[in-house]
């Protein structure tokens, strides 16, 4: 194979890598695939399967880990903590894709590229479900002239199957995080300002704020002057366990190394599947100089970890231009940044995914 022309997806046998490269196979039968991790025999029964397909060592825990490989585009499944594996890319010139950093690291990458002289794509894909959240905002914003706000709330299940990154911002339940309210930058603390939602499915629940990368690029990316993200679980003792333990302290004092394991027992326990659900509600002026509320839903039967591999393989698509549009400009770029939305909502929908707007 001609690494040339592949796409290395670093953690590809993991459970959202395992999904995309599938995704990716299904779209685009001839686009070589380049399956990554530090123990890459682990990959060789979904390489077979896939066909076209090969495995590599990668550590991104080591200084250059490409080693001298340059393939088509990187799609990086798994944190990346030192930054080894971005900057090599970026070194390399290679379209790059990340789903895996939380607010604080999407700025610590940032600032790290400031330095850096850009020759390629760095699609920094972080927002909830790898961006479809963020896209779908950008659809339904469409119809405002101006954006007062952008409210969105997320019914997550403890019975969906989940990775272990996926249980990440649990750490950061006491850590205060930065938000855009009313066009200036606030400090907030998570589990406050809760909000009742109604649920594509029925289900009704108070919905918390939480970190997501969303409410750092939206204001920018669509002039909105509030974006806020809030979760809900659909088991209510769950919910109201979190709230107790974040606003009584005990969750700080349960903070650090030692007693990681006792957190994420907590909500970490993952199912097979289950729903994943989202209600995105936008305000502002609409073309005609009228308030406006407008709302979308999205619900993926097939859960969360199914709807992050498809905003992967969209991200992915929208940086190399295999979705009908040009590819972007070298330089760092979002999801919501310019999506190609026909595109974007067509993929959603041809995977099982119900996205509606009112």
């Amino acid at each position: 194979m001609n690494s040339n022309n592949a796409v290395l997806i670093a953690g590809g046998y993991g459970v959202v890598g395992q999904q995309v490269a599938e995704f990716i196979r299904q779209r685009h039968p001839d686009l070589p695939l380049i399956i990554t991790g530090r123990n890459p025999s682990m990959a060789e029964p979904m390489v077979h399967r896939l066909t076209n397909a090969e495995t590599a060592q990668l550590n991104v825990e080591q200084p250059n880990p490409l080693n001298g490989i340059k393939p088509r585009a990187i799609l990086a499944t798994v944190n990346d903590p030192l930054n080894y594996l971005l900057v090599d890319a970026v070194r390399g010139g290679i379209p790059y894709v990340d789903i895996t950093r939380w607010t604080e690291r999407l700025k610590v990458a940032v600032s790290l590229l400031s330095g850096e002289a850009l020759l390629a794509p760095v699609m920094l894909s972080s927002a909830w479900m790898a961006g479809v959240a963020a896209i779908v905002a950008v659809a339904v914003s469409h119809q405002l002239r101006d954006i007062g706000r952008i409210d969105i709330s997320i019914l997550y299940s403890l019975k969906d199957k989940a990775g272990p990154n996926s249980a990440e911002y649990m750490d950061r339940l006491v850590t205060p995080f930065e938000v855009m309210l009313n066009g200036e930058r606030k400090q907030i603390y998570p589990y406050t300002d809760p909000r009742k939602i109604m649920f594509p499915g029925g289900y009704s629940a108070r919905a918390y704020r939480f970190d997501t990368p969303d409410q750092l690029t939206l204001p920018t990316t669509t002039g909105a002057k509030t974006v806020s993200a809030r979760i809900a679980f659909d088991d209510a003792m769950a919910t109201n366990l979190i709230v107790f333990l974040t606003r009584s302290g005990i969750w700080k004092l349960i903070s650090g190394k030692r007693f990681t394991s006792l957190r994420r027992s907590l909500l970490y326990n993952p199912g097979k599947s289950a729903s994943h659900e989202i209600v995105i509600e936008a305000a502002g002026i609409d073309g005609k100089g009228n308030q406006k509320i407008v709302r979308a839903t999205i619900s993926d039967p097939q859960g969360q970890t199914h709807l992050t591999a498809l905003g992967a393989l969209i991200q992915l698509e929208r940086t190399l231009g295999l979705d009908g549009a040009p590819p972007p400009a070298p330089g760092i770029v979002y999801p919501d940044t310019a999506p190609h939305l026909d595109s974007a909502l067509q993929v959603l929908r041809n995977f099982g995914v119900t996205v509606t707007t009112s």
